[in-house]
């Protein structure tokens, strides 16, 4: 018996032991965000950003399985997946096979997990981490999945997708294990093991418009809350609307998601230094907008540009990265290798 009671007490610490040796891993994805919409942000930031304090910096190719300019499905599937898939396609393949996402990779070995978005939480980029579908726009079906799942945390918009649905099922009602908070300041008090904050009704507007709580008040208080279990965390923080202004060919709304967004990865940084086992990555799922910088006042932190294209653009996209393995994510790879090496990286 005291064998047997030995054996066991190794067999927890060492679960223990080796789930403190695994690290953290922080992955922020600014939809959109190219080269030029960084630069734009930077200037228009007094020529500063927090993407400065990063230690590697690599370079990552967007297209999807038959296009050469990608969707955020496409690219968000193989990101968190590791597969390429055609555009509009989530966590499937081109053979209508499913893989797991390296969130529900880090949930088997004990992670904590958490999904941020300044979009509604079943867009494409959040949903690639989650859900199995053939359309984005299934987001009912999307919305099911999620509430089927097992993340931790969850916030971003699209409350009507759960609640307001063809089927008259209230998602949130049969989700029983999951604290549903109303505000920033209920978020921050829960002490529920498993929460869901869905901000807005449909998408959250954006930042011009007023939207509210900041990106990283809410990314802050969810860094609190995983960080604070006894099991390493994952944690997907998307910065969703830079996206947006560049569909819209708006430069200052490209700017101003991107200041917050920016702020956001300083705090994270931080939190990742502080911690010491921490891999923070920054990257984009693709650029939008074409964007080219063309004339600014610097001393005036002012940027002018000129658009190519209210869609997407094959460019590559920086990828950022600090903390443990960092130094995997240098080079120029295929955005399925930033997969290949967050799960390189909790081996």
């Amino acid at each position: 018996m005291r064998s047997l009671f030995i054996l066991l007490l190794f067999t927890s610490l060492s679960t223990v032991y080796s789930q403190e040796k695994l690290p953290n891993i922080i992955i922020m994805i600014g939809d959109g965000m190219g080269l030029t919409q960084i630069s734009s942000g930077m200037y228009a930031n007094k020529n500063s950003t927090a993407l400065e304090g990063f230690e590697y910096v690599g370079l990552s190719k967007t297209h999807a399985l038959d296009k050469l300019v990608t969707d955020s499905a496409a690219s968000g599937t193989a990101m968190a997946c590791g597969v390429k898939t055609y555009n509009g396609v989530i966590g499937i393949d081109g053979k209508n096979k499913s893989h797991p996402s390296i969130l529900e990779i880090c949930q088997k070995k004990g992670y904590k997990t958490g999904l941020v978005a300044t979009s509604s939480i079943v867009h494409a980029t959040p949903a690639s981490f989650y859900a199995k579908v053939i359309s984005r726009r299934l987001y009912e079906k999307i919305a099911f999945q999620l509430s089927q799942h097992n993340v931790d945390l969850f916030v971003g918009g699209g409350k009507d997708y759960f609640t307001k649905r063809d089927d008259n099922r209230n998602l949130i009602n049969e989700m029983s294990e999951y604290e549903f908070v109303n505000g920033l300041n209920d978020f921050k008090s829960s002490q529920s093991e498993k929460i869901g904050y869905l901000t807005y009704n449909g998408e959250p507007p954006s930042k011009i418009e007023g939207r509210d709580p900041d990106l990283n008040d809410l990314v802050s208080i969810s860094l609190e809350k995983l960080s604070s279990k006894n099991s390493p965390f994952f944690m997907l923080v998307e910065g969703s609307q830079i996206d947006w202004g560049g569909h819209a060919n708006d430069l200052d709304y490209i700017v101003s998601e991107f200041k917050e967004f920016d702020k956001t990865i300083q705090s994270v940084l931080d939190f990742a230094k502080n911690n010491g086992n921490t891999l923070v990555i920054v990257t984009a799922d693709h650029e939008t907008g074409g964007l080219a910088l063309t004339d600014g006042k610097l001393n005036q932190s002012k940027v002018k540009g000129k658009f190519n294209t209210g869609g997407h653009s094959a460019t590559m996209v920086p990828v950022f990265s600090y903390g443990p393995n960092s130094k995997l994510f240098s080079g120029i790879y295929e955005n399925t290798a930033i997969f290949d090496k967050m799960f390189e990286a909790i081996q």
